[in-house]
This record gives structure tokens, C-alpha cells and sequence, in this order.
């Protein structure tokens, strides 16, 4: 609707996870990273934890597309609130299995494991992706352990990778899944983006649909959009897309800080408290081409990292990703 208006060839900020469009801050590059060594490398199970929007099925599915060849069968579950039926007859569907493995525990583990032992000979890829895997139940927590069992003595034959909220960290903390957490072998934390992330992120996408970001949004803008959003990617995302709706609606741009107040007002977006800098204006930072984008932009101390969160870790007890 906006696009021509804003000189765009598509709309930015849609909510589907694109991974043209993705944005990689550090800790986004870390997680991207950790995905891809876990199912290549056959590391048995992988986490990758963050809040609500923050990135985690942008992410898995730009791993995915990196490591999809011919020969490679990766099967994506992004909806795990199954029963443990449901989910053998899920899996067995998507592994290309016989009817009656859909069916039958039993047939399934036999028919799954002779595949597996098939395609490892061969060198060829499998592997289990679950997203929202804060959503599985214990039972099939305790499927997906089994699962991940199988092995050689040598390697291991379905790497797993899990993906999910806080809560799916907090799960394995409970005594009963102790033994699925020991198996954790990569983990990967999210967190929100900082101040020049949330420009470079708005940037980028405003390129990558063919804008100009001076000629979308003011510095003002920006400096709201962050406070609003939390640096959540997704609510960066639907406060922006709002914005530049409200913008063409009102033949206003580029968009100032007062058609973002105005959309965070309608979805009850309050401004997160920033600490501020020491004051001098030395701290303002230009935002290079590198870093995404053409503002300045006040960057708080303590609120954005060179890194972009907490680095992608190997699980204790386990091999430290190299």
C-alpha cells in the first residue's frame, strides 16, 4: 500500500521470516553459527533460547537454507503441541516412513534407526529442528532425548536442534529432565538488539526493499522505535510497518517521532527506560555503512554490546564449539 509512496520495490517490514531480510547483530551471528555446526557437525542437540520475537525462527530457517542439498532431509517442526502418537505419525510422515511407522512406536524406532545407519554410510544429512520447544510436554521432551540417542560408535545419527523461549531453559532445570539437559551439547542465547542494532536493522531492511532510510525515518523516529520496542526484532517490525502506514496516510515523510508515539499509544507500547550517556555529546556514534545505517544515534552505556548479547556457549560438560 505504502511502497511507492516511500519509493520501496516491496514492504520491509512483513512479518514472515525471510531470510533475505535478516538481520545478524552478534549474538544473531553466534546463534546462526551454532545452528549450522550442531546439524553438519552431528553435535546431538542444540538450544537456542530467547525471548518472544527476538529472532530464533529467522535464524533456524536461515541455517536450514544454508545446509539444504539435495541429499539432505532436515524436517522442521514448528508446531509441537502433539501427543506422543501424533508425533511419531508427525515424524514418520516427514522422514518418508511406512504407514504402519506412523502407527507403531516399535515399527517406527526399527524402520528410523535402519534409515539413519542408510543415509549416515553414505554421508548424507539428517536431522530434527523443533521451534517452540518450550511447548512440548515432558513426555516428548523425554521422545526427543531417546531420539537423540541414536547413534554409532562413532556419530551420532539425528542431530536436534530446539528452539524456544526462557521457559524452555527453565523446563530442563527440572530434576526429572536432567538427563535431556546433560545431553545439550551447543546453546545459543538471543537478546533484544541496542540502540544502533535497532537503526542498523530498520536500515537494512529499508535497503534491502530498495529505500532510502533518510527519506522513511528521522533520527527521532528511530531513537523512539528502540524505546518502544524493547529492541525486540518483531515489535521493531510492527511499530515500523505502522508507522509508514500512518506516514502514507497522512502524505508525511519521513516518518518523525510523533507517528510512532501515535502507534505505540494504539498497541500500548510504553518507552523501556534507558540509561543515558554521560552526557557528553562525544557519545554520539555515527552509524556507518557497516553497522546499517545513516543516523546518529544516542547510544546509552550498558545498553548494546559490540557482540549483541550473551555469546553462543557450549554446554557444560560438553565439547566447547570451536
Amino acid at each position: 500500500m505504502y511502497e511507492s509512496f516511500f519509493g520501496l520495490r516491496e514492504r520491509p517490514f512483513d512479518l514472515t521470516p525471510n531470510p533475505r531480510f535478516i538481520y545478524l547483530s552478534g549474538c544473531h551471528l553466534e546463534a546462526l553459527s551454532v545452528v549450522h555446526y550442531g546439524i553438519v557437525g552431528r553435535k546431538g542437540i542444540t538450544l537456542v533460547v530467547g525471548e518472544a520475537g527476538t529472532g530464533k525462527t529467522t535464524v533456524i530457517r536461515t541455517a536450514l537454507e544454508a545446509v539444504a542439498q539435495p541429499t539432505a532431509r532436515c524436517v522442521y517442526l514448528s508446531n509441537p503441541t502433539l501427543s506422543r502418537a501424533e508425533f511419531y505419525e508427525f515424524l514418520a510422515a516427514s522422514f518418508g516412513l511406512t504407514v504402519e511407522a506412523g502407527g507403531s512406536k516399535a515399527r517406527f524406532l526399527l524402520e528410523f534407526e535402519r534409515l539413519l545407519i542408510q543415509r549416515n554410510k553414505v554421508g548424507d544429512l539428517t536431522a530434527l529442528v523443533i521451534d517452540e520447544a518450550q511447548s512440548l510436554s515432558l513426555e516428548l521432551l523425554e521422545e526427543v532425548r531417546l531420539l537423540a540417542n541414536l547413534e554409532t560408535l562413532t556419530d551420532k545419527l539425528l542431530p536436534v536442534v530446539m528452539a524456544g523461549q526462557p521457559e524452555l531453559a527453565e523446563l530442563l532445570e527440572r530434576p526429572e529432565l536432567r538427563q535431556l539437559k546433560q545431553r545439550v551439547a551447543l546453546r545459543a542465547d538471543l537478546a533484544p538488539l541496542g540502540a544502533r542494532q535497532v537503526a542498523a536493522y530498520v536500515a537494512g531492511r529499508i535497503r534491502k526493499a530498495g529505500g532510502d532510510p533518510l527519506s522513511v525515518f528521522t533520527k527521532e523516529a528511530i531513537v523512539l522505535i528502540h524505546k518502544v520496542s524493547g529492541g525486540i526484532p518483531r515489535t521493531i517490525s510492527v511499530v515500523c510497518d505502522n508507522a509508514m502506514l500512518a506516514g502514507f496516510a497522512a502524505a508525511v515523510k519521513p516518518v518523525g517521532s510523533d507517528l510512532v508515539a501515535e502507534v505505540s499509544r494504539d498497541f500500548r507500547l510504553r518507552a523501556a527506560p534507558v540509561t543515558p550517556d554521560s552526557g557528553h555529546r562525544g557519545n554520539e556514534r555515527s552509524l556507518d555503512d557497516a553497522h546499517g545505517g545513516p543516523w546518529r544515534v544516542d547510544r546509552p552505556s550498558g545498553t548494546d554490546r559490540p557482540a549483541g548479547g550473551p555469546p553462543a556457549t557450549a554446554h557444560p560438560g560438553t565439547e566447547a564449539r570451536r
